[in-house]
């Protein structure tokens, strides 16, 4: 441990900002696709709730597993394994702020959105990062569901129910999740082995591992259209996705039939940044039509 003052830029990447822009992103969709009025600047509230609930989460998750994250090349300079926060003073901040979210949200917005917002922080913290990492290989699939709920969030800040566009916005992000994260966790497999974490690559084998993400890619893809039969989406949408699916297939494809170890790694570091694009094009053309048909 280092003797070396914490600044507000440490406590920052404490909340894994790169995760939490994609997550107040998808939030912002299930904003601005609910068909009730919201306030700007309900909307605002509600967008920075989730925000800190999220950022809550990244630090709660980097509190528990400051352990292996000293190990691990990927996360060996995040602030708690570089000494430049103590574990007690994360988990302090990353309560503080999943309570002060969730009751923020519960007050200025409505307790259906809070309720949700609460749930997301436990399922990350307590079933995915405490429980699921570090026992089972289907981890990820499970513990996934945090990530997805966002966007429901988001739907229930501005309606205060929910209906069948939600759950199609949960669904993508759900199944999208396994083959986004196993791509990743075979292009540094050895750094998961290395620390204990059963992911996978390691406890199913590559083979295994490259089928499965093929499987999820399908799946995503077809739920990924759904939007346009459900009249959530026009048919611009539903071109868009088509092309977009065909890469994520085509990419999945190829990293399937490699046998090369060194080969695999590179295509799967490709197909783990296609897939945020991926995510992010879906919702960001959701996003594009919903203001375009508010406008018209």
């Amino acid at each position: 441990m280092t003797d070396q003052i914490s600044t507000v830029n440490d406590f920052y990447s404490l909340m894994k900002p790169r995760v939490m822009s994609l997550v107040i992103f998808t939030a912002l969709v299930g904003i601005v696709m609910s068909p009730a009025y919201i306030h700007p600047f309900t909307a605002f509230i509600a967008l920075l709730c989730i925000a800190t609930g999220a950022g809550a989460s990244g630090v709660l998750n980097m509190w528990y597993d400051a352990d292996i994250d000293k190990k691990m090349k990927r996360t060996i300079n995040r602030p708690i394994p570089l000494g430049l926060i103590p574990r007690s003073e994360a988990f302090t901040f990353g309560i503080v702020m999943s309570f002060g979210s969730v009751f923020v949200m519960g007050i200025l917005v409505n307790w259906y959105a809070a309720a949700f917002l609460a749930i997301t922080i436990f399922f990350y913290i307590v079933i995915y990062t405490i429980w699921l990492k570090r026992r089972t290989p289907q981890n990820i699939v499970i513990g996934g569901a945090a990530g997805a709920f966002p966007p429901v969030i988001g739907w229930l800040a501005s309606s205060g129910s929910l209906s069948i566009e939600p759950i199609i916005l949960f669904l993508i992000i759900f199944m999208w999740t396994p083959a986004h994260f196993w791509a990743l966790a075979l292009d540094i497999s050895d750094d998961y082995k290395k620390v204990g974490i059963p992911m996978m690559p390691n406890t199913a084998g590559s083979k295994s591992t490259r089928r499965q993400i093929l499987v999820y890619a399908i799946i995503t893809s077809f739920v990924a259209l759904s939007p346009f039969f459900v009249n959530m989406a026009s048919v611009y949408y539903l071109i868009s996705i088509l092309l977009l699916d065909f890469i994520f297939i085509f990419l999945s494809c190829k990293l399937y039939y490699t046998d090369t170890i060194e080969l695999q790694k590179k295509l799967a570091k490709k197909l783990f940044i296609y897939s945020i694009f991926y995510l992010f094009l879906i919702f960001a053309i959701l996003l594009i039509e919903a203001i375009v048909k508010s406008l018209i």
